[in-house]
């Protein structure tokens, strides 16, 4: 049984960069702050926890003075920066440059679109860390829309501002998209249709993985795809190797392998989420090849 780790699959840069940034700060003090998990991969934070990276919620974060907190790559909307000023917390940014330039761009939206009465829509997963973010941008007047039930949400007779939380499905949002234009028309049939800007702000780096995973998934018996539970981009890229390989499995780490799943397989695929370490991948292979040396 051939066992082959897709080449690219692993850490996109913002998490790279986070990762980086936190160990680098480490190295100068026994303990550093993290506003929530640094990835979304309960290995990688377990590791960091062991280099002395502590992980805190928004109301621990207001109870904190005089100390460090890292921001991770997911961003943080403008009252985190306020009260970091106010309690004398000194912030490392490591929010994605990605995300931080769309932060740019919502504001402006939501800004300029207000003469007009525009409304400001993220299609996006409402509570992830980097909505937050963005919708902190327009002073949480955005509309988070994830399903087609959300779009009742939108007022379609007022202007319309799209955006995506990066890490989305592109199929996704040029459903949603297609959605908003098809209720636009029919709720203005009469009278000009309202302006609707729709932005695909979703990460090439994200986006460009679902073609790849497509092809990869097609050149293997088993594929065993390794993210942690809570990563939406995780479950997104899974979903796609789902589609073109029924034997597809989702997995956190090695110890939920099952060894019946390679009982007649002659190839077996490991890839990941952008918040998946090549180290964990690379431990799942080699758990892989050791049940197959077992069963010899």
């Amino acid at each position: 049984m051939n066992v082959t780790i897709d080449k690219n699959s692993g850490y996109c840069f913002g998490v790279e960069f986070a990762i980086q940034m936190a160990e680098d700060e480490m190295e100068h003090c026994e303990e550093l702050y993290c506003l929530g998990d640094i990835v979304h991969n309960g290995m990688e934070v377990k590791r960091l926890y062991e280099k002395g990276l502590r992980i805190i919620d928004r109301d621990q974060l207001k109870e904190l003075h005089d100390c460090k907190v890292l921001i991770r790559a997911h961003g943080e909307p403008p009252e985190t920066y306020k009260l970091a000023l106010e309690n004398n917390i000194e912030l490392i940014d490591a929010s994605c440059p990605v995300v931080l330039k769309l932060q740019n761009r919502v504001k402006h939206a939501f800004d300029s679109g207000k003469p007009d009465n525009a409304q400001v829509v993220i299609y996006g997963q409402v509570g992830h860390a980097e909505v937050i973010g963005l919708a902190g941008q327009t002073r949480d007047e955005a509309i988070i829309v994830t399903t087609e039930a959300d779009l009742d949400k939108i007022d379609f007779t007022r202007p319309v501002t799209l955006f995506s939380q990066t890490t989305k499905s592109t199929k996704g949002f040029y459903n949603i998209k297609a959605l908003i234009e098809e209720r636009l028309q029919q709720a203005n049939q009469t009278s000009t249709l309202p302006a609707f800007d729709a932005n695909d702000s979703i990460c090439r780096q994200v986006s460009n993985r679902e073609p790849q995973l497509a092809k990869f998934s097609t050149e293997h018996d088993v594929i065993v795809f390794v993210s942690g539970k809570k990563s939406s981009n995780g479950k997104a890229l899974y979903s796609v190797c789902a589609h073109h390989n029924p034997n597809s499995y989702f997995i956190e780490s090695e110890e939920e392998l099952q060894e019946q799943w390679f009982a007649t397989a002659q190839t077996v695929g490991i890839c990941g989420a952008t918040s998946t370490p090549m180290w964990l991948m690379e431990q799942v292979a080699n758990s892989i090849n050791m049940l197959q040396a077992e069963q010899v």
